[in-house]
């Protein structure tokens, strides 16, 4: 039986959070903008125009335009260019592409980076459906977008399999009624066992999604 998976992106498909984290505290520290240790795990679900309005209630002088053209700046050469796919994710969506399961992303990062990225590395066309948080007009702490994005999948939001590397996005997909898989990556390994806690199953590497005797 095919199996219907929604992957978030940056920290589950790339490595990218290095970069993401590098671009968006760049924006702060131009701007002598002071922020928190956790800053990282607190926007990552928001996508770039909801972390913009966050800059903002924290002292930023820009406006929310200007923010996020920074913040596609400051990212689209480096996701077009030079983020990685993290280790077995090419080799393994292939997999489950052949066997007959629906792939499908659900992201914060926006189409300008996104698109790029998954072209570069030869994957977007393995994907029935790439969606920016931009494309629901809300993000990933909103447990409307999983409620939409199975909607607009045509299945039970409980027969969706979710996977994503944040705490925030994880417990939030997992509220609103969806399988829940939590992705190590090395930018959130302070938060696995907190991760482990709220969700059905937590991965280290993808090459465990296609272990049979795993499902």
């Amino acid at each position: 039986m095919s199996k219907t998976y929604l992957f978030d992106f940056d920290g589950t498909l790339v490595d990218s959070m290095p970069t993401y984290a590098k671009v968006m505290t760049r924006i702060l520290d131009e701007n002598g903008i002071a922020y928190e240790p956790d800053l990282i795990k607190i926007i990552t679900p928001l996508g770039f125009i909801d972390t913009a309005k966050y800059f903002i209630g924290l002292g930023m002088p820009l406006s929310l335009e200007e923010i996020v053209g920074k913040m596609n700046e400051y990212a689209m050469y480096e996701y077009t260019h030079h983020v990685p796919a993290k280790k077995n994710v090419i080799p393994v969506l292939q997999q489950l592409k052949a066997r007959g399961d629906r792939l499908n992303v659900l992201t914060a990062s926006p189409h300008s980076t996104l698109d790029p990225c998954m072209k570069r590395l030869g994957i977007y066309d393995l994907f029935d459906h790439v969606w920016s948080c931009n494309d629901f007009a809300t993000n990933k702490s909103d447990p409307a977008i999983y409620h939409m994005a199975a909607e607009k999948l045509g299945e039970p939001i409980g027969n969706i399999i979710f996977l994503d590397d944040n705490y925030n996005a994880d417990r939030t997909a997992k509220a609103a009624g969806m399988q829940v898989y939590g992705v190590y990556d090395d930018f959130s390994r302070e938060y696995v066992e907190e991760i482990k806690g709220i969700t059905d199953r937590y991965i280290y590497d993808f090459k465990e999604l296609i272990e049979e005797e795993k499902f």
